[in-house]
């Protein structure tokens, strides 16, 4: 027994423990959980286990155990698209998820590591990690693309915090996120040390800090928004199981929902003005619709139609590039505007580098999971905005482009923001609910409405400041009726966007970095 205790003490004592634990904890502030304190207390912990570390290789394991474990619980949604044909692609699940959260957290890896080698005060390398992480953050949102996925400051979407992305975007939510956890591990190893008052004072900024930053949110929540515009939307939500999208015996069964759905009374008598179909929404190409576009603009009663739809074109070489597209309809179903996705997901629409393959034997699986197309699609031009007459000016995003704010700051400010997509790919549980959330996200961000038509949903219709106006729940079958809400001024962060922080985060980095070269150089034997 007493051999059991001293063996358990040790594993309580183990850096890597703590490390280990810190990891899924930390991602228990993502959406649907929303558990915010549990991400600061995690990221604490993290830090307090890493601010003794005695070497660069013993920071580099810490950090990327515990990314490892926050990556896979916040992103275990990523094997949800290998169950839509289980038999053929389901033994990839694990190997996915394993290979995403450990790819990912080698951010947290690379964050550690350099904490350790630039400083060797404890407490300094507390705030230097946080530094480190942060940029961490910001890189991983453009290398290889990016993915600025389950960001540390993510988990304030839910709360009065979220406002201050209208000035610091997504990277000033992770920076407070960073410090408030800095600011705790400081508060412990002051304790630990017996210095109380050091301890309290670090213990009365974090509530100081967190306090008035959540009373100054909740302050510009509670200010007059401006009134509704005089166009009636509405989102149609079919429902359709990615396993059965486009299946041959459903899939025109899921259109015709599409069109008695657009064709439904409304409670209140009010016909719509603009009427919105989720991403891929039609069993037909742009190019070939025979019939479909005249039957849903007749479904439309005079509306204007916005519908998902992929299309085809012959390129300058004479080959087929298919594109994951919107189309805008009139009343006689003429196609008015299209917009193609231009950033596209790998391995769900393109396969990077070997996509270029798929047209040979046996070499079909490289288009992407995704992708309709056996090549996979082509990416559009970039973003751009559209006219909609009455409806103003849209910028559309088809699905996985919403989580990117850079995609957001066009030069002609938009009046509203509009996101098809189909989060069926994303199951039941969480990704559905997160992807929600950075919607909402680039909503405050921009201080412009969001309107969201989703196929299995979440569909809704988002304010200025980020809340759910009007929304139909995942897994329903309906369609929602609302006004387009109005738009504020144009934001601190969308006129300026990341660059201040990066430049801030470069100078930060290459600061330490030179400080402890210098320091190495005037040290003998190092």
């Amino acid at each position: 027994m007493t051999g059991a205790r001293q063996r358990l003490a040790a594993v309580l004592r183990a850096p890597w423990f703590w490390a280990v634990l810190a990891g899924p904890l930390s991602a228990l502030g993502q959406a649907p959980w929303g558990l915010w304190p549990l991400t600061l207390l995690a990221l604490a912990l993290l830090m307090v286990a890493l601010a003794p570390a005695g070497s660069v290789r013993a920071g580099f394991g810490l950090g990327w155990l515990a990314g490892t474990g926050s990556f896979a619980l916040a992103m275990v949604w990523i094997i949800e698209p290998f169950f839509i044909e289980p038999d053929r692609h389901g033994w990839m699940a694990p190997f996915a998820l394993v290979l995403m959260a450990g790819g990912l957290a080698l951010f947290w890896g690379v964050a550690g590591a350099f904490a350790v080698w630039a400083v060797r005060h404890p407490v300094a390398r507390l705030w230097v990690f946080a530094l480190t992480m942060l940029a961490m953050e910001a890189l991983r949102g453009v290398v290889f693309t990016g993915l600025p996925w389950a960001m540390l400051g993510h988990v304030w979407i839910d709360t009065p915090i979220a406002q201050l992305a209208a000035i610091s975007g997504a990277l000033g939510l992770s920076a407070l996120t960073l410090g408030l956890a800095a600011g705790l591990a400081t508060l412990w190893r002051r304790q630990r040390r017996g210095q109380g008052l050091r301890a309290g004072l670090a213990g009365l900024a974090v509530v100081a800090v967190l306090a008035s930053v959540w009373a100054w949110g909740a302050a510009r929540l509670a200010a007059p928004l401006p009134e509704d515009r005089a166009l009636r939307l509405r989102l149609v939500q079919p429902n359709a199981p990615q396993a059965l999208k486009w299946d041959r015996h459903f899939a025109e069964m899921f259109y015709y929902r599409h069109l008695d759905l657009t064709a439904a009374p409304a409670d209140d008598g009010r016909a719509p003005d603009l009427v919105i179909w989720s991403e891929t929404s039609v069993p037909f190409f742009l190019d070939n619709p025979m019939d479909g576009l005249h039957m849903a603009a007749e479904a439309a009663g005079g509306a204007i139609l916005a519908l998902g739809i992929q299309r085809r074109e012959t390129g300058a070489s004479g080959g087929l590039h298919y594109f994951n597209s919107l189309a805008v309809l009139d009343d006689a179903g003429t196609v008015t505007a299209v917009y193609d996705k231009h950033h596209l997901v790998p391995f769900g629409e393109y396969v990077p580098l070997l996509g270029q393959f798929a047209d040979r034997p046996g070499m079909a699986w490289l288009s992407g999971f995704a992708a309709q197309a056996l090549l996979g699609y082509t990416p559009g031009p970039g973003p751009r905005l559209l006219d909609m007459g009455d409806a103003g000016l849209v910028l559309p995003l088809i699905c996985y482009e919403a989580i990117f704010a850079r995609h957001l700051r066009t030069e002609t400010r938009p009046d509203w923001i509009l996101q098809i997509t189909n989060d069926a790919w994303f199951g039941e549980w969480s990704g559905p609910y997160q992807h929600l959330a950075q919607a909402r996200l680039r909503a405050i961000e921009q201080g412009l409405p969001l309107v969201r038509a989703a196929n299995t949903g979440v569909s809704a219709v988002i304010n200025a400041r980020g809340q759910m106006v009007q929304s139909l729940g995942l897994n329903q079958a309906g369609f929602v009726d609302a006004d387009l809400p109005g738009a504020l001024s144009s934001t601190p962060y969308s006129r300026f966007g990341d660059t201040l922080w990066h430049l801030l985060l470069l100078a930060g980095i290459a600061g330490v970095g030179v400080k402890r070269l210098r320091e190495k150089r005037l040290t003998p034997g190092t």
